[in-house]
């Protein structure tokens, strides 16, 4: 059968994944199997030797996976068209977790005397990853403010090494957004390959393959699952040959690869993206508003603000300014304390994107492995929370806010 043209996001995030499956199921079934059999010896050989690896054995890839890796890949394209005029065709490799995605990406496209690019507001994780993984290997590491263009320009000029630029925009958890098109233009002059961390964004609200990306990234555990149920990453790239060989090498021998179950979860947590996000940012919208007028708050990290530096640039490129923010109080980390533990409603746990409003302590919890020093250079401060706004009532989120804050 194939395959529709979609008008809308909605759509494309409910039947992307086709509905040719097993035993006529009416949703992608769950394939907990670790091997696939073969009818004839002729038959495995060309599943060995073709491009669809779904049914050889699940390190390699899985019906599960394939339904949620079609999704995301057609969900990031969407509209967009490649430099023929054709609609853009994507490759994307699920994984089981994040962190798993990020390093197939950076050891694939990486070799040692190499250089990596990046900005100053990272997810610790990924800081991590970059400077005690990628460094001991002889990867080198270069982080500056990518939002400043002629800085920018001046480090890619000066050092022939640099072979990838990581933007993550926005900045887990400082919410800096950095203008991708602008960095990509830049980075296409001395041919370099950009990477993008779309998590906060996700597809729906920003799609930097439009703006000159490589690689796009997403931890899936956080919106695009959204229910908070399961672990997971993803890496989809524009160069298929490239993907198809090399990035999905690197996978299979890495040994990141998803689960079945999981897989599931993330293929039907997408159905709901679009109606999910909206909800998500507009209550965001109205708690940033809430949060700049009260007087115990010191500052909000929030691109939907006018205030924020890199508001215009959120603009640009994104739907929606998002649903996560941080903010400070007056108090600093103590009146922090007391604020998160008088919560009643809104959950405190790290992670973000789940349906329910959370709230962490980056310095304590996501940041913990980065020096206090480097954490204040990039503007996490012992007393940010950062803040993930769920779809409750936004009455209700406001109220448990105003109850917490209260003698503060």
């Amino acid at each position: 059968m194939s395959q529709p043209s979609f008008t809308g996001f909605s759509s494309l995030a409910l039947h992307a994944a086709g509905h040719e499956n097993a035993e006529y199921a009416h949703l992608t079934p769950i394939f907990a199997t670790s091997t696939f059999t073969f009818d004839t010896a002729e038959q495995g050989m060309e599943r060995f030797a073709g491009k669809d690896k779904t049914r050889i054995y699940s390190r390699w890839g899985n019906p599960t996976f394939k339904a949620a890796e079609d999704t995301i890949a057609a969900m990031e394209a969407f509209g967009l068209k490649d430099e023929n005029g054709d609609p853009l065709q994507l490759r994307a490799i699920l994984h089981a977790s994040g962190q798993a995605a990020m390093t197939t990406l950076f050891l694939s496209v990486l070799k040692p005397g190499d250089t990596v690019l990046s900005h100053y507001s990272l997810y610790g994780g990924t800081h991590e990853l970059l400077h005690k993984v990628l460094a001991e290997n002889n990867i080198h590491v270069i982080i500056a403010d990518l939002r400043n263009l002629n800085i920018v320009q001046d480090i890619l000029q000066n050092n022939a090494s640099i072979k990838l630029v990581h933007i993550e925009s926005p900045a887990n958890p400082t919410i800096q957004c950095v203008d991708i098109e602008a960095v990509s233009t830049l980075a296409k002059q001395h041919h370099i390959l950009v990477s993008v961390d779309n998590t906060f964004a996700t597809p729906y609200l920003q799609q930097p393959f439009k703006y000159g990306a490589d690689f796009v990234f997403h931890s899936t555990t956080k919106f695009l699952n959204g229910h908070g149920t399961a672990i997971g990453g993803i890496l989809l790239g524009r160069d298929l040959e490239f993907m198809n060989t090399r990035i999905w090498k690197w996978h299979v021998l890495l040994g990141g690869n998803s689960n079945p179950f999981d897989a599931f979860l993330l293929t039907n947590g997408l159905k709901t993206l679009e109606i999910r996000m909206d909800r998500h940012c507009q209550n965001a919208e109205k708690l940033a508003q809430y949060l700049v007028a009260h007087p115990a708050v010191e500052k909000v990290n929030y691109a939907g603000l006018s205030s924020h530096p890199d508001h215009a640039v959120a603009l640009k490129q994104m739907k929606h300014p998002g649903a996560v923010m941080s903010f400070e109080l007056k108090g600093g980390l103590d009146a922090g304390k007391i604020f998160i533990n008088k919560l009643q409603m809104c959950v405190r746990a790290i992670s973000l994107g789940t349906v329910d409003t959370l709230l962490s302590h980056p310095a304590s919890m996501s940041h913990m492995g980065i020096s206090r020093e480097e954490r204040e250079k990039f503007g996490i401060t012992d007393g940010l929370i950062r803040l993930s706004v769920g779809i409750e009532h936004i009455d209700d989120i406001i109220s448990d806010f105003e109850q917490a804050m209260k003698g503060l």
